[in-house]
């Protein structure tokens, strides 16, 4: 599905998000969640942190926005996400009646939206949420890439391997 002119708007932010995660050393990846152009609910990656495996970007912006709207159906809503969410993140989209997620890089190894798998394209499925795959893509791998890098950097370090 093409993308529309606001997605890199909506992105930017969920980067900012982001950039959240990765200053308090989660995996940089960003979430947001808009209705009709109103900003609802943000999250970043906090597995670490809450000592949650389920702490992903998408779940905490989901949560924030199920206090907000006082109900866990958002039918109407879009999620940006920098990354393509894993299998828990879009059933929970999916049980959440999403209406659209957007994502930026894909992510081959746990990719639940065309990468691995595709959860979201599963006729059986009672409910169907529309996807865009690629928005800032570039920008969001490249977070990843360079959390991952300096991550690799400072293990040699502390473990005295060679570069």
């Amino acid at each position: 599905m093409n993308s529309a002119p606001d997605d890199a708007h909506w992105m930017r932010l969920a980067l900012q998000q982001a950039e959240q995660a990765r200053l308090r050393g989660e995996v940089p990846v960003g979430a947001v969640l808009v209705h009709e152009g109103v900003l609802v609910a943000s999250g970043f990656n906090q597995p670490i942190a809450l000592h949650d495996p389920s702490a992903h970007a998408e779940m905490l912006a989901l949560r924030a926005a199920g206090q907000v709207l006082h109900n866990y159906r958002f039918p109407g809503l879009e999620l940006f996400v920098t990354l393509e969410p894993c299998a828990m993140c879009a059933m929970a989209l999916l049980h959440a009646r999403v209406s659209r997620v957007v994502f930026g890089a894909p992510d081959p190894k746990t990719g639940a939206a065309g990468s691995v798998l595709d959860l979201f394209a599963q006729p059986q499925l009672n409910h169907h949420t529309s996807v865009t795959g690629g928005v800032m893509a570039q920008e969001s791998a490249a977070l990843l890439q360079a959390f991952f890098r300096e991550r690799r950097k400072s293990t040699r370090i502390t473990t005295g391997d060679a570069p």
